[in-house]
């Protein structure tokens, strides 16, 4: 489940330059922490047992009813509500889709007692299923059109659509309207990685009022801690932009994919968003990872656990110019040694 997800710094005290998460981590957070710091008052009262304060900011920015918003411990945390609350009504099976994809959709299917289905040969039907999309997808890069999204929600019972990174891409993703207005939609976004701040575990869902009625009815009161309300409330309110200029950063991680693409042995894939999955021809991704952060305090994400890939899988986020040039350095002098 949760291990080998990446972003394990804390394995190499070391690193100067972590590709290994998928959020941008150049983010400037001073104002952000020293808004925090005025408020360190709150750690001493229990929190809204659900945060009601924070779904109103969210719901006046886009344009919706609170009643259609249910903020969680962050992303994952939505994912295991979901699958939890699904497993308890009418929905028997689940599907994740083209693989390789995140994990935690089939852990928290599993876990809740959801059977895969499989297209050949199951009987179950499409309207007993849950369809789980991520998009961008992790680990590929991939995005879904609107018209391939359409096609999935009528041939399923329920879709959930991670769009956890949503704002490291600049394709068309499905708006918070067009999923609370559905029958049938839930979607799950990511306040930690939009605003990147993993430590704050913060996310919240976006589905038709009926459906949100039922995820509320199993949610934990008080999951979600003071200073990740205040800090969600914050950054919304403030209109807060942790990446400058989107355009750009991308761009950047076309040339980072074409630099990598020019190392003999490696193989970069196409991606429509901010990370790359690419694949060694000889040396494991275990072995590259490890060698990355031994000599040139780089770490770079093994994505060998992921099922769909192979032993020599692995992934990169892109960094600033000059790291994204020593990575590639990095990785042709060892493929090359």
């Amino acid at each position: 489940m949760i291990h080998g997800h990446g972003d394990d710094i804390f394995n190499y005290p070391e690193i100067r330059s972590n590709f290994s998460s998928n959020i941008f981590t150049h983010a400037d957070l001073a104002e952000l922490k020293a808004h925090l710091c005025s408020k360190m008052g709150l750690i001493s009262h229990y929190p809204e047992p659900e945060p009601h304060s924070l779904s109103r900011v969210i719901a006046e920015k886009y344009g919706i009813s609170p009643d259609n918003i249910l903020v969680t411990n962050g992303a994952t945390d939505a994912i295991y509500l979901i699958a939890q609350t699904i497993a308890r009504s009418q929905y028997t099976h689940y599907e994740t889709g083209t693989l390789p994809t995140f994990s935690e959709y089939e852990d928290a299917s599993r876990m809740s007692g959801l059977i895969p289905r499989i297209n050949e040969g199951m009987t179950a039907s499409g309207m007993h299923t849950v369809r789980w999309l991520c998009n961008p997808n992790n680990p590929t890069g991939d995005v879904y059109t609107k018209k391939e999204l359409e096609d999935i929600t009528r041939l399923f019972g329920l879709v959930v659509i991670d769009q956890s990174y949503e704002d490291y891409t600049l394709a068309a993703m499905m708006t918070h309207c067009e999923a609370a207005e559905s029958e049938n939609i839930i979607q799950i976004h990511s306040l930690t990685k939009t605003y990147a701040i993993p430590g704050l575990r913060i996310g919240y869902i976006t589905a038709p009022q009926h459906l949100i009625t039922q995820l509320r009815e199993n949610a934990r009161p008080w999951a979600v801690n003071a200073l990740a309300i205040e800090a969600g409330k914050w950054l919304m309110e403030n209109d807060v932009r942790i990446i400058d200029n989107l355009e750009f950063y991308l761009s950047e991680t076309q040339r980072l994919r074409g630099l990598l693409n020019k190392i003999p042995g490696i193989y970069a894939q196409e991606t429509q968003t901010n990370f790359i999955l690419a694949k060694s021809s000889s040396m494991t991704a275990a072995l590259l990872k490890d060698r990355l952060a031994r000599q040139y305090y780089i770490l770079i994400r093994d994505a060998s656990n992921i099922r769909g890939l192979t032993p020599y899988h692995f992934r990169v986020s892109t960094q600033t110019p000059a790291e994204n040039d020593q990575l590639a350095e990095a990785i042709r002098k060892i493929m090359t040694q």
